[in-house]
């Protein structure tokens, strides 16, 4: 997630933002949103609804922010109709609207500079500074969600294509397949076509998931069952063919398996595996930083904000980290909070302190003697 030097309260370090969800204070809508893992909703502070475990909540600035990282509103509370009284969260809201509401057509930055008020840089600036992206980078990934929303719902990959404004196929094609991880038109039919197999092992953390297709490895979970694995694992792909058996992939998917556990159980230092994961730009900008850091060492999301060259996209390496699929081959669990603290985990807080602690005492046990 995107942690801005603002006039904001630090999203990801202030406990005072769990403590609203707590209290439900309804003062506090409007100046932020909380999102839920386990159920893929988020709300404004005040919301009814019961209340979650804190591991399982991410907190945001911004509805539109919520929204850009896979959530979508409580129908409850509303929470995109809660006013905010930050005069730059209010520009940038208008912006996405703006953008929201002209999906079939090309929206300049002087049109929203003219619809805002506010002049063409300003407003450029401002936006990257409070969601991490440009406006058009925006634009892109809504269009994207649209035509991911309309082929899950059952229209044809052309129909969905048009009515989320794309002029034609070859645009849908460049632009997507990085973030699809396949075809749209696989993606249409809920991966109907790909083959994925995956396996599961006890390992130190647990029990451990590794799923790959032909191209590389496109999933490693951890766990404490293998029904909550495999359950995930078939959320994304519905219609995809996966199994625990394959004669083509199998070999490799054993030997893949097997670098992992050497990893997890502190019997090599580094897992090289070819990957066929889903990512955009940004995010394999994180990944890749990810990777450079060495074992048993940590990083801050701003340190590799910084490194990256976009030292106030804190938030959106965050949630970068949080997309990551492949535990442990992309080290997502190096990374920690400003202050030390080590900050969530999708695999669990124990874990990510269990896995730095083992990578702690490898290191020691490489160094000469």
């Amino acid at each position: 997630m995107l942690e801005l030097q603002t006039n904001m309260p630090a999203v990801m370090n202030n406990p005072e933002l769990w403590n609203a969800v707590l209290s439900r204070d309804a003062s506090r809508d409007g100046s932020f949103v909380f999102a839920v893992r386990s159920t893929g909703i988020y709300c404004r502070p005040s919301c009814p609804a019961r209340r979650p475990r804190r591991e399982q909540v991410r907190f945001f600035q911004l509805p539109e922010a919520a929204e850009q990282a896979g959530f979508r509103a409580c129908r409850r509370c509303h929470p995109r109709r809660a006013k905010t009284a930050d005069p730059q969260i209010e520009v940038v809201r208008q912006i996405c609207h703006a953008i929201d509401e002209h999906d079939e057509e090309p929206l300049t930055m002087k049109a929203l500079s003219t619809a805002t008020g506010v002049s063409a840089h300003h407003l450029q600036r401002t936006f990257k500074h409070v969601m991490g992206i440009t406006p058009r980078q925006y634009k892109e990934n809504r269009r994207l969600a649209n035509f991911k929303a309309k082929v899950k719902a059952g229209a044809n990959v052309t129909d969905a294509m048009y009515d989320a404004g794309y002029g034609s196929s070859r645009s849908l094609y460049e632009t997507s397949s990085a973030r699809l991880g396949m075809t749209p038109a696989t993606y249409g039919r809920g991966g109907r076509g790909m083959r994925i197999i995956y396996t599961i092992a006890d390992c130190a953390l647990g029990r451990v998931l590794v799923a790959a297709t032909e191209r590389g490895v496109c999933s490693v979970a951890l766990g404490d069952s293998d029904s909550e694995l495999v359950t995930a694992l078939f959320a994304e792909y519905p219609s995809a063919s996966i199994d625990s058996k394959d004669t083509a992939i199998s070999p490799s998917l054993n030997l893949w398996l097997s670098k992992v556990l050497e990893h997890v159980n502190g019997k090599s230092s580094r897992i090289d595996l070819p990957l066929d994961i889903q990512a955009t730009a940004f995010q394999w900008s994180v990944w890749e930083e990810l990777r450079r850091i060495p074992l048993g060492d940590t990083r801050s999301y701003q340190d590799i904000a910084r490194a990256i060259g976009k030292p106030k996209a804190v938030r959106a390496v965050a949630s970068a980290c949080a997309g990551n699929h492949v535990a442990l081959i992309i080290p997502c669990h190096r990374v920690i909070r400003e202050d030390k603290n080590p900050g969530g985990y999708r695999w669990g807080l124990e874990r990510k302190c269990k896995l730095l602690a083992s990578e702690r005492e490898l290191r020691e046990a490489c160094l000469p003697k």
